[in-house]
């Protein structure tokens, strides 16, 4: 009796890694000469997905002989509806449309799907989902662009070259000296666990057990890009591979900004901010900011117009989006106001080519593409004091300032204040040095320095 149970829990265990082993053979024997890209979101309008389309049309450019796959959970996504969106929201023209894997897991990397250990969670999400992918196509060469680093292991198994492009660190170092959730988290952490001391101490145990975790995940990839040099500092902690890391600025549309005309109507003074509707992009901070500009202006005088332009990919952004709305009633601008959503690219353009301004008020944002679409449009940006911003865009150029770096709602309104009140020739003069440094972030740039680093994964596998 206890020989057979004895047995029969052997075989309980052994089969599933029969399965996995069988299933891993097979299927790398199936391997195709592609390079596949790992974005389960194609539909977010935000920085990370530009990056997908430029590093697949660089992609295609560099070696037209490889098959390029999106593996997408869009269920709409098609070779002609990518290749189309790629273009008409990033202006970014495909050579060929890329073939497409459809992904039917990917709530086990959505948040809601975790009501606690979030983090946790996605990471493990994530690794389940990437093993759909490889079930369905496996490529030679495996891109992450979506910062899903867990994966790597399981491409590694299927015997794929891994390539990263990070734009923000899963852990940051913050998180193992405070236990505070990055960014995107930290606006939806528990208060109880935020207030509580004890909580918070096991919180740092686990971000210090994840951080193992991934530095030994992270590792795997050959080749790592990360979009800044805050981006950069914690990986090269985390991963320690920084002979495989290299930083390359994302690609920003900054050739279509710059044929805008500096000079512009300043009656009424239009700011702008170009931002997703979503928590992390701290649009109640530039409201309550422009509440009191508008307070310190004297009323006979043409009043600014704050312009919000983004996108609401869910009820949740629809909601907060109201609630936007709702509060500059409360806050008495809302005839000052104006939103826009979901706009098409060529809409963005116009509006950023009317602004005097442009604001951006995320904390540790790893790069912030649309502060470099504001200096190219000729918008003085006025960006939080913090990460990308602080380190890598907001300078001087040529001993001239570009702009401005805030961290509270009264730094913010000074700034603004200080935009709205400059001398036409001072603020023309400003606004062509921001221009002139933007072209240090352009498109032309990136894939310049995208390639560079990707041929060495590429010709390393040919010899």
């Amino acid at each position: 009796m206890k020989k057979g149970i004895i047995i029969a829990s052997i075989i309980v265990v052994i089969t599933p890694i029969v399965k996995v082993i069988f299933t891993v053979k097979k299927c790398r024997r199936q391997r195709k000469k592609a390079i596949a890209f790992f974005h389960p979101y194609t539909n977010t309008d935000g920085g990370g997905e530009r990056v997908l389309w430029c590093s697949v049309k660089g992609i295609q450019e560099l070696s037209p002989d490889l098959d390029c796959v999106v593996y997408t959970g869009d269920p709409d996504a098609s070779p002609e509806t990518l290749t189309a969106r790629a273009v008409d929201r990033f202006g970014v023209t495909l050579p060929y449309p890329p073939k497409v894997v459809h992904l039917y897991k990917r709530k086990w990397i959505d948040d809601t799907t975790y009501p606690r250990f979030t983090l946790i969670g996605r990471c493990l999400g994530s690794v389940y989902l990437s093993w759909e992918a490889f079930c369905k196509l496996v490529p030679i060469y495996y891109f992450d662009t979506s910062g899903h680093a867990f994966t790597f292991p399981i491409a590694k198994l299927f015997g794929c070259k891994v390539i990263c492009y990070i734009h923000y660190p899963t852990i940051t170092l913050d998180m193992l000296s405070g236990g505070k959730a990055p960014t995107p988290l930290m606006y939806d952490n528990d208060p109880e666990v935020a207030e509580s001391i004890m909580p918070s101490r096991y919180k740092v145990l686990y971000y210090t057990f994840l951080s193992w975790l991934y530095g030994k995940v992270g590792s795997c990839a050959d080749v790592a890009m990360v979009n800044s040099s805050w981006t950069r500092a914690h990986i090269n902690k985390l991963w320690r591979i920084p002979n495989r890391t290299f930083r390359v600025y994302p690609p920003c549309d900054t050739t279509e900004l710059q044929e805008l005309p500096l000079e512009r109507s300043a009656v009424p003074p239009k700011i702008i901010s170009v931002a997703p509707f979503r928590p992390e992009k701290a649009h109640n901070l530039k409201l309550e900011a422009f509440a009191l500009v508008i307070k310190s202006l004297d009323l006979s005088l043409p009043m600014p117009i704050l312009q919000f332009v983004g996108s609401c990919q869910n009820e949740a952004e629809e909601r907060r989006l109201q609630k936007l709305k709702d509060r500059a009633i409360e806050l008495k601008v809302d005839d000052h106001v104006e939103f826009y959503k979901n706009v098409a690219r060529n809409e963005v353009v116009q509006f950023l080519g009317g602004a005097i301004a442009g604001l951006h008020a995320m904390t540790d944002e790893h790069f912030g593409i649309s502060i470099v679409e504001y200096m190219a449009a000729g918008a003085i940006p006025i960006a939080h004091n913090s990460a990308g911003p602080k380190t890598d865009i907001i300078s001087t150029e040529d001993g001239i300032q570009v702009g401005y770096l805030a961290r509270y709602v009264e730094e913010y309104a000074d700034a603004m204040l200080q935009v709205i009140w400059m001398p036409e020739n001072e603020r023309l003069e400003m606004a062509a040095a921001a221009r002139q440094r933007a072209t240090r972030f352009s498109a032309q740039r990136f894939y310049r320095h995208y390639k560079a680093v990707v041929q060495r994964v590429l010709c390393h596998s040919k010899d």
